[in-house]
């Protein structure tokens, strides 16, 4: 009988106690009582922390890591590879003529069922392609629809925020209709929940706190749940994607000049900025207010997902444009430091480029946050100078009537609104983009130069780390005994560049014939040895037949337990609200910290340790780590020459806890175990856990020409017959 996802996770639990039972006390390379030196036992990094922009040396280093970071943002976005762009089906309707511009009503479908709404402001009497702007809206009350209160004008009026009392009541309208007057095609479209787009609620788009247990189940999952955290999805990604698609509803226009493409947005709006300026080189100006800073990276469940800013930060996402013109904003809020925290940088980035003026920074300390006459001033301006519009400088908008909400709402009797959607319409749309993505990458695993691209590629950023990024490594003895037919070598495999820093164990034979396994087991390095402290059968195995074994505790394994005792879940951030993105976006998951300290050992192993250098690696995992060994082996390249993988049968998107040690972020969307299976190169591969071999990896290796080299195991002692093979 299959399990079901609870008996799954009590059967897996009842096999790493029962691994854990079976071995002994190993040798400890610290003193009792100290913990390694290990940065990653420190709190975890939030939304709150300092995300500094260091610029590049060169710009070969630049052209690098900017496609590094521009992959992540569109992995975490669940946009690797992008969706299948489906047809629009836009309809444009209701227009208004108001003398010298025309303001027009308009959805369309960025993928099946799932509707953009916004207004489409054009200029009267021009010629030719004009400029065409997208206009993101941030978190305003009733956003493209808001209308300012009296009282609240008139203040605004009064510092010098607004100019006008009729055009100041709508600083959105105030926006599209001067960026018309100026020639200019202006879309501005809803964020997901507000104005006229209702197919997801404000508490689930803004207001998330706690996980819905209706939503959280293996086959139909909603928003939020593990399972679709394992696939990347989430709101920031759909409204990612939306801005994806406003650019070629924009770009579908005859009359704008895809040349002269902007986009401009504050606060989320800025976040949204940024992001699609990023990715989409069809953006030629950027103008992201009061969002760009190195203080907090944005509140918003919206504003975050999984994978987003581990190691990076709105400042280099907007160093990504580089050299494209690009001004920002800053307020009385968390961007008022950016003059001396990250425009600097910026700055020195644009000049390395070749464009020192292509980079611009409006201050506006003294206004709280918002996107005020003067800020849209400046935006007016940087879009005159880099578009060459020929208006007088500075541009300064000027007055106008605003339209009413009844004028500007999409929906009518001719053209109904959606049904009000619910569980079933999100559970519909996310298994739309999950089955999309899988269809492309199952064919990507299926071609070798796709299967390099989209999935290694995409894993590669899910993982977080490749050999080739794995940095320095160090390996510090600390003791060193005889134990009749090999060497107990115990030390510190140390991770100099990341400041990580394992206990190790190394058994070397008498008769080393140069060949070495990294032994990956649910209970550390302790479970190399049984209750009597001698070897396991396994390792003596290997050990008989010359083969060198090494074994470390990883990531909160073993010595990294103060009390002995391993933790049952994962570390998140002090954030209330359960949502996966608010740690697993700046910090890497403890699945993923452990494929770390795999390529650590890789990495050791090829340099030598202790004066042994092994002429070969493999990796064996087996006791709970075989997905760990699979995923450190997606990304290692040819560095194992040979890996031996019990799965255990364990797949990604059957968790049904974001807190469980074994949760990885796209672990799910990437195909799964199979696809890390598949992701890497066709070396002599070992598998059992999974019946017959998963008929991704079959294929792969029947397509190389291969099928030797892959063997499956289906009874018996997996520990035991991984070594029997291993041994060969």
């Amino acid at each position: 009988m299959t399990p079901t996802p609870k008996s799954f996770l009590v059967l897996t639990s009842l096999l790493s106690l029962a691994a854990v039972s079976a071995v002994g006390a190993a040798p400890r390379a610290l003193e009792h009582g100290k913990l390694p030196a290990d940065v990653r036992l420190q709190a975890p990094k939030d939304l709150n922390g300092y995300f500094p922009f260091t610029p590049a040396e060169s710009r070969e280093a630049w052209a690098v890591r900017a496609e590094e970071v521009r992959r992540r943002i569109l992995v975490s976005q669940g946009l690797w590879p992008l969706p299948t762009r489906t047809p629009l089906n836009a309809v444009i309707h209701g227009r208004i003529d108001r003398g010298d511009h025309t303001v027009e009503k308009v959805y369309f479908e960025s993928s099946p069922g799932f509707y953009v709404t916004g207004n489409l402001y054009r200029p009267k009497n021009v010629q030719g392609r004009v400029p065409g702007v997208l206009f993101a809206h941030g978190h305003w009350k009733d956003a493209r629809l808001s209308e300012e209160t009296d009282v609240k004008l008139r203040a605004e009026i009064a510092t010098g925020q607004e100019r006008f009392e009729q055009g100041g009541r709508s600083r959105f309208q105030a926006m599209c209709v001067q960026l018309a007057r100026m020639g200019c095609v202006v879309w501005q479209w809803d964020m997901l929940s507000d104005s006229d787009s209702r197919q997801f609620s404000a508490e689930i788009v803004h207001r998330f706190a706690k996980q819905r247990p209706e939503m959280n189940t293996v086959e139909n999952w909603g928003l939020y749940s593990p399972q679709a955290e394992a696939r990347l999805q989430s709101i920031m990604g759909l409204q990612t994607w939306n801005a994806v698609r406003s650019l070629d509803f924009l770009l579908s226009l005859p009359d704008v000049d895809p040349e002269r493409t902007a986009i401009t947005g504050a606060s989320g709006g800025g976040t949204q900025t940024m992001l699609l300026a990023a990715i989409d080189p069809r953006v030629k100006l950027s103008f992201p207010a009061v969002m760009v800073s190195t203080a907090m990276q944005g509140g918003c469940t919206c504003e975050n997902a999984s994978l987003l800013r581990i190691g990076t930060g709105n400042v280099e996402f907007a160093a990504l444009f580089a050299p494209g013109p690009q001004g920002m904003t800053t307020a009385n809020d968390w961007t008022k430091e950016m003059s001396t925290k990250g425009f600097p940088e910026l700055q020195r980035h644009y000049a390395l480029l070749g464009a020192p003026k292509n980079v611009m920074l409006h201050r506006g300390e003294h206004f709280p946050h918002n996107y005020n006459a003067v800020a849209r001033s400046a935006f007016f301006t940087w879009l005159n100078q880099h578009f060459r519009l020929g208006f007088k400088e500075p541009v300064i908008e000027q007055d106008f009537v605003p339209l009413s909400r009844a004028e500007l709402t999409v929906w009518d009797a001719a053209h109904p609104e959606p049904k009000a959607a619910g569980p079933d319409f999100e559970r519909a749309l996310l298994k739309w983009f999950s089955d999309d993505a899988t269809r492309q990458l199952t064919a990507a695993a299926a071609d070798t130069s796709r299967r390099e691209k989209e999935l290694r590629a995409g894993l590669e950023i899910v993982v977080g780390r490749t050999l080739a990024s794995a940095g320095k490594v160090e390996w510090r003895e600390a003791a060193a005994v005889e134990a009749g037919d090999h060497r107990r070598v115990t030390g510190l495999a140390r991770n100099a560049t990341f400041g990580e820093e394992l206990p190790a164990l190394l058994l070397v034979p008498k008769r080393s014939d140069g060949r070495l396994v990294v032994w990956l087991d649910g209970a550390g390095k302790a479970g190399m040895l049984g209750a009597d402290g001698q070897p396991r059968p396994a390792v003596s195995r290997l050990l008989a037949t010359g083969v060198a074994v090494l074994g470390a505790d990883l990531l909160f394994q073993g010595e990294f337990n103060a009390e002995g005792v391993a933790p049952k879940q994962t570390r998140v951030v002090a954030n209330p609200r359960e949502f996966a993105g608010y740690t697993f976006g700046y910090n890497h998951s403890l699945f993923a910290q452990r494929a770390h300290d795999v390529l650590t050992l890789v990495k050791l192993a090829r340099a030598g340790i202790g004066g042994f250098v092994a002429k070969s690696v493999a990796v064996a995992g087996v006791a709970g780590l075989g997905p760990v060994a699979a995923a450190a082996r997606a990304v290692a390249g040819a560095a194992i020459d040979r890996a031996a993988i019990d799965t255990g049968g364990f797949r990604f998107g059957k968790l049904l806890d974001y807190r469980d040690p074994n949760f990885l972020p796209g672990g799910a969307k990437y195909l799964d175990v199979p696809g890390l299976l598949a992701a890497g190169p066709a070396m002599p591969l070992w598998v059992a856990g999974e019946g017959a071999s998963p008929a991704l990896v079959s294929e792969l290796y029947r397509a190389a020409g291969a099928g030797a080299r892959l063997t499956t195991h289906t009874t018996g002692d997996t520990a035991l017959a991984a070594a029997e093979w291993l041994a060969r």
